[in-house]
């Protein structure tokens, strides 16, 4: 344990991080491969607690005219679809798991209770939390920060699909430049979009750490926990 800079971490998937090139649904292959390095960091001693997207099948806020908290009910559901098949990837590999779900759907899932969720950690399962915070108008990564503060994480691992925050949109502006360590008031002040603003301020108020990286290698995964610098640190 002594070469961990992190003993308890939450870790946020995007959805389309399961999907790979298919860019939607859950990709066999890459969902494996992400099993295998949340295994390998449960393997060194880190209790691991997951919270994962729904976006490779259901994306609430391009839904059109669909009322908002309908189509973001959708979206919890899509969440537990890919806990579900994320919970099983893990389990091949033969690691004890727990779904646990804001919303209750007790023949799949056990309903999210505080301290069940840390005893669970504490004898050596791998928590997924599903349907996010349960309530709409919250992003999943709100779900993430919320959870991480609840269970008495060390920090927030934001895994996305670019390699880390940068200035500005580095998909509209070649020139943007990424920053490597940035303050949660220097995240609000500048609308950099890390994360969004009620996560943020939940992470101010409980000084809670996120490093925000690449998902296009997993192995990223335990190099953070190892403290490598990767990506982004939003620290206070």
């Amino acid at each position: 344990m002594s070469e961990l800079k992190y003993k308890r971490i939450l870790l946020k998937l995007s959805g389309e991080a399961l999907a790979g090139e298919k860019k939607t649904g859950i990709d066999d292959a890459v969902i494996a491969e992400i099993a295998d390095r949340i295994v390998e960091l449960h393997n060194a001693g880190v209790e691991v607690a997951i919270v994962v997207g729904g976006g490779n099948f259901w994306r609430g806020r391009s839904s059109g005219k669909m009322d908002r908290t309908t189509a973001d009910h959708m979206g919890m559901l899509a969440t537990v679809i890919n806990s579900l098949g994320l919970q099983d990837a893990i389990e091949q590999k033969g690691v004890p798991t727990r779904v646990m779900t804001a919303i209750e759907m007790n023949r799949i899932a056990e309903p999210y209770i505080r301290r069940k969720a840390v005893r669970h950690l504490e004898k050596r399962k791998i928590v997924i939390f599903g349907c996010g915070t349960g309530n709409p108008f919250f992003s999943t990564d709100t779900a993430a920060v919320l959870r991480a503060v609840e269970i008495g994480a060390d920090a927030v691992l934001m895994a996305k699909n670019i390699d880390g925050v940068y200035d500005s949109d580095p998909r509209k502006n070649p020139q943007a430049k990424m920053i490597s360590e940035i303050t949660y008031k220097e995240v609000l002040a500048r609308g950099l979009a890390a994360l969004d603003a009620t996560a943020v301020a939940l992470c101010v108020d409980n000084e809670l750490p996120v490093i925000v990286f690449g998902m296009n290698d997993p192995a990223n995964i335990m190099r953070v926990v190892r403290g490598e610098k990767i990506g982004t640190l939003i620290h206070e």
